[in-house]
Parts: structure tokens; sequence; C-alpha cells
């Protein structure tokens, strides 16, 4: 996968995880689960120099 596809598949990723927590209830472990997955994206798309101002509906 080229660096182009890895930054594709994870901002729809990121964005679709996302949607997902902002329908959880915050308190359930759904939610902390997807928390994990959330910061780990952050951390992906920030090494890639993405930013995540427009990006990151959570702010977390």
């Amino acid at each position: 996968m080229s660096e182009k596809e890895m930054i594709k598949v994870s901002v729809e990723e990121f964005s679709r995880l996302q949607n997902y927590m902002i329908a959880s209830e915050k308190d359930s472990n759904s939610y902390k689960l997807m928390k994990d997955r959330y910061i780990e994206l952050k951390v992906i798309l920030t090494s890639f120099g993405i930013s995540l101002t427009e990006l990151d509906k959570i702010k977390e």
C-alpha cells in the first residue's frame, strides 16, 4: 500500500470512527474501545503530517 493510500484509508477510518463515537454513550465499553483506536489514528495521521484541526470532531 502506498503512502497516499494509507493516508486515504486512515482519514476515512478516522471519520467513520468519530461518527460511531458520537452516536455512542461516552461511558460505554464500546466507546472506550473506540477511543483507543481514535488515539491510534490521531498518531498515525499526525505522523503523516495531516492537520487534524478540520477532521477532528471529538476533540479529546
